[in-house]
Parts: C-alpha cells; sequence; structure tokens
C-alpha cells in the first residue's frame, strides 16, 4: 500500500465553544490523528505547558520568526499573536499524519490557500450565546472586561462559518465528539485518497 499524505484538519470556534475540549478527546480516541502547536505571544494560563499546549514565544522573537516566513499562518487576536509553524505542518504531511489545527477563520483561510486539497474545515457552533457566555465564565481564566470583548467578537467570528466545509453545534459534548470523528473518517475514507493508499490492492483486484 502507498501512503497518502496527511489531512489538515481546521477547527475554528469563538472562544468558549469548547473546542480544545474535543480536540483533546479526538486525538486520544482516534489513531494517526495529532494536534498543532501553536505559537502565541500571550501569557501562559493556569495549567498550561510550554511546548504541549502552546509555544510562548516573547513578541520580538515572534515578529522575527514571522519575517523568516517560519508560519503557514499568523493572526492577532485580542492584542496576541498566534501562529502555526510551516515546518511542523510540512512534515507531518509528508509523513501522512493527519494534523488538527485549532485556529481562527483568518488563519484558516491561509491555510486553505496554501494547502487546497489537503485542508478540511470544520467550524463549531455553541448551542446559544447565552450557554457561550456561561462557558466563559465558568473557566474563571479572564477578567470581566476581557469575556466581554470576547462575547462581542463571538457574533463576527461566527459570521464565517459557511467558509468550511462542516458546521458542528457543540451542545451535548458526546454527540459533537461523534460528529468531529464522522467527519474525519468519511475524510479519509474519499476515494481520491483511498485510491492512493489502496493502490496495489486495487490493481491485484482490476488485473
Amino acid at each position: 500500500m502507498s501512503k497518502r499524505n496527511g489531512l489538515i484538519f481546521i477547527l475554528s470556534a469563538p472562544s468558549g465553544a469548547g473546542k480544545t475540549s474535543l480536540v483533546k478527546a479526538l486525538i486520544e480516541q482516534m489513531p494517526n490523528i495529532r494536534v498543532s502547536i501553536s505559537h502565541t505571544t500571550r501569557l501562559k494560563r493556569p495549567g498550561e505547558i510550554d511546548g504541549i499546549h502552546y509555544y510562548f514565544t516573547e513578541r520580538q522573537q515572534f515578529l522575527s520568526l514571522r519575517e523568516q516566513q517560519a508560519f503557514i499562518e499568523d493572526a492577532e487576536v485580542f492584542g496576541h499573536f498566534y501562529a502555526t509553524s510551516k515546518m511542523e505542518i510540512e512534515k507531518a504531511i509528508d509523513q501522512g499524519q493527519d494534523i488538527i489545527l485549532d485556529i481562527d477563520w483568518q488563519g484558516a483561510q491561509q491555510v486553505k490557500k496554501l494547502f487546497p486539497h489537503n485542508s478540511i474545515g470544520i467550524f463549531l457552533l455553541p448551542p446559544s450565546k447565552f450557554i457561550l457566555k456561561e462557558r466563559l465564565e465558568r473557566r474563571a481564566q479572564d477578567h470581566p472586561e476581557v469575556i466581554a470583548n470576547r462575547l462581542s467578537a463571538a457574533t463576527s467570528e461566527m459570521q464565517h462559518y459557511s467558509e468550511y466545509e462542516y458546521l458542528i453545534v457543540n451542545d451535548k459534548f458526546e454527540q459533537a465528539l461523534e460528529d468531529l470523528k464522522a467527519i474525519v473518517r468519511s475524510e479519509r475514507l474519499k476515494t481520491v485518497r483511498q485510491k492512493l493508499q489502496l493502490s496495489q490492492l486495487i490493481e491485484d483486484l482490476l488485473g
């Protein structure tokens, strides 16, 4: 069997929609997929570890890496920069490993432009604005003014849902997780990808 190129699953959502928990569960339950670790200039939150949750990078170093074109996408969100390593993504694709990117709609546009045949966009919606606000307040990691800013930005972010191939509502966690897993499975099983991986079998069957 030939090895197919890895796929890039882009998961975008407003803050508080629950994408971090979904991504964690997905990579624990599905083989051959891992999360891409982003660079960020924001400070660590309680419990976060450098090199596991993010690469926490000083602003000047971040700008230097961007100048060197080390990122495939970058964006400024609430005064902080975020970016995805070009080398990391290219290496995963070449090794046939699927990777999931937790990035916003701006980054999604950049990644899709660079990898039009390998990237799949998934947008995650909360079941309501009230629940979104509850989730942001419950995690108690941000000041009230930051929460207010995130809620204000949520509507603007969600307006980009139609730019994605798939749309999931994270109301019941287990159902949202099953929906996410179904997307990964279906994309892996597409004929355009399977015919490469199963080339020897197909040749034997049709020969």
